[in-house]
């Protein structure tokens, strides 16, 4: 494809993509196929001999878009949001026509020094601490996921154990105290946080422990909680080293108790605390939320992902360090291939060494674009707008209180329901007769909502009984497409509890 043949086919890409986006509210939210349908339909091998784009691009419509879950759908109130918008989609082309593995300084340096001013940018947006910032001894730096980011600060703060704990010792001596730290070393987490935070332990060689929640404190991690589970390890022989805490827990949004926990940081300051804001750290642009970044700089690490509700498309994972030399110190190996007289002169930053994988995006392109599109106010006005509207979605399941109750939220634009199995009557949480009911209502509700195609949601466990997840958080979320959310929730209700 020459220069001439590009130009024709980006714009007839571009056109596409742009009718792909208008006519989305016409079609199913969700994929209306079986498993194994694309294999059938394409060769077994690779064309043997070019194929013009006007070949290709048909089987765009043809036999993809098919296959397709569209996540930025209006209908689409699932999981988290993964939005994107046109300034971002700009970006990720300038990044293709750009494209460097990026690992250090001298692949590209427009590619390090825009992801520093931008991650500064995001991190003062965001009232984040100036610990976070790239002026002092911390730093922002952009990686692929929030498990990402939890793997990486995993793999630091165990490093950072077994430098404190094998101090002093050298040769065989300090081998064997390091396999020895390794071996006592525990990872923690509240019961409500990401599965990253396990599967992050499992990579990183050590062992987990979850942290029990009650439904009184809201499901959240309390400094009384944390502190017991650090006593109780450490009463075993064990070592604690890592704490993910959570702003905005995958299943209702709890918040834990931030305030608490930097009390619990001054007596265990070893152990590496880290926030997880993947998806509610975005309302911090807005300042009715800025609260709760206050106490974020007693903490090791702050991560929020801007392509679940910031208008950035995946992947673009703001990960911010207090203390950037403890990614380096784990994270650094110079072979002799790496090394140059930029990287030498220490004048500047390779985030090479704040990542697992050597290369990397040049993403910073995509934040900037969007960051200048819209403007703070711009992402404020987008969060604003569609808490709102899970607030308008809650007003209305309050309305329907015989049919309906809301489980947690209305928070960051989540709220979480369960079906009642008979019309007005409230029930007994601790009747086991009662919460199968409960979770049969809903389960089959919830499944006959999603096998209708109009809108599509996701369930969780709460407490131990299974609730419905309403999330409408993406670019096109409109308050007509919460109401149709709720009156096909209704009908499906009604129908599974026999009022309709």
């Amino acid at each position: 494809m020459n220069a001439d043949e590009f130009r024709k086919a980006a714009h007839a890409a571009v056109e596409e993509i742009i009718h792909y986006n208008e006519t989305l509210p016409t079609v199913p939210v969700t994929a209306q196929i079986p498993p194994g349908y694309l294999s059938p339909h394409l060769p077994s091998t690779a064309p043997q001999h070019p194929q013009p784009w006007s070949t290709i691009q048909p089987d765009i419509a043809t036999h993809i878009i098919p296959g397709l879950t569209h996540w930025q759908h209006p209908g689409f109130m699932s999981w988290f949001p993964a939005t994107t918008s046109y300034p971002s989609l700009l970006g990720e082309m300038y990044s293709a026509a750009f494209t460097a593995p990026a690992f250090n300084w001298l692949c590209s340096p427009a590619c390090t020094e825009l992801e520093t001013v931008v991650m500064d940018w995001v991190c003062r947006m965001l009232a984040l601490p100036d610990v976070f910032l790239s002026g002092g001894e911390g730093g922002g730096v952009i990686q692929g996921s929030a498990s990402e980011a939890i793997v990486t600060c995993m793999v630091a703060a165990r490093e950072r154990m077994v430098v404190k704990e094998c101090k002093g010792l050298e040769g065989e001596e300090r081998e064997k105290k390091v396999a020895e730290v390794k071996g006592r070393l525990v990872a923690l987490g509240g019961d409500q946080v990401h599965s990253a935070t396990p599967k992050g332990a499992m990579i990183a060689g050590t062992r987990y422990h979850a942290i029990t929640t009650r439904r009184e404190d809201g499901f959240r991690l309390t400094g009384k909680g944390l502190r017991e589970a650090l006593k109780e390890i450490e009463g075993k022989g064990l070592l604690p080293y890592y704490v993910t805490t959570t702003m905005g827990s995958t299943g209702i949004c709890a918040v834990d108790v931030f305030e608490e926990i930097a009390e619990v940081k001054k007596e265990w300051p070893d152990v590496w605390i880290h926030v997880d804001a993947a998806y509610a750290g975005a309302a911090l642009v807005c300042e009715e939320y800025q609260h709760h970044a206050k106490f974020f700089g007693e903490f090791d690490s702050f991560d929020m992902n801007m392509h679940k509700w910031l208008l950035v498309n995946f992947d673009a994972s703001c990960l911010f360090v207090r203390k950037r030399q403890d990614l380096i110190s784990a994270m650094s190996i110079t072979p002799s291939y790496l090394l140059n007289p930029s990287h030498i002169s220490g004048l500047v930053t390779d985030y090479r060494d704040w990542q697992i994988p050597l290369g990397r995006r040049f993403r910073a392109l995509k934040i900037w674009f969007v960051l200048r599109s819209y403007g703070v106010s711009g992402l404020q006005k987008h969060i604003r707008h569609t808490v709102g509207l899970g607030e308008l979605f809650a007003g209305l399941v309050r309305e329907r209180s015989d049919l309906f109750r809301i489980v947690a939220g209305p928070a960051f634009a989540l709220t979480v329901i369960q079906v009642l199995p008979k019309k007005g009557e409230k029930g007994n949480d601790g009747d086991e007769a009662w919460v199968q009911e409960v979770n049969r209502v809903t389960k089959e509700a919830y499944e006959a909502v999603n096998r209708g195609g109009e809108i599509f949601l996701t369930s969780g466990v709460v407490g131990g009984q299974l609730a419905i997840r309403v999330v409408s958080a993406n670019a096109n979320a409109e308050e007509k497409w919460v109401k149709k959310a709720f009156e096909i929730l209704v009908k499906e209700a009604e129908k599974v509890v026999g009022t309709s």
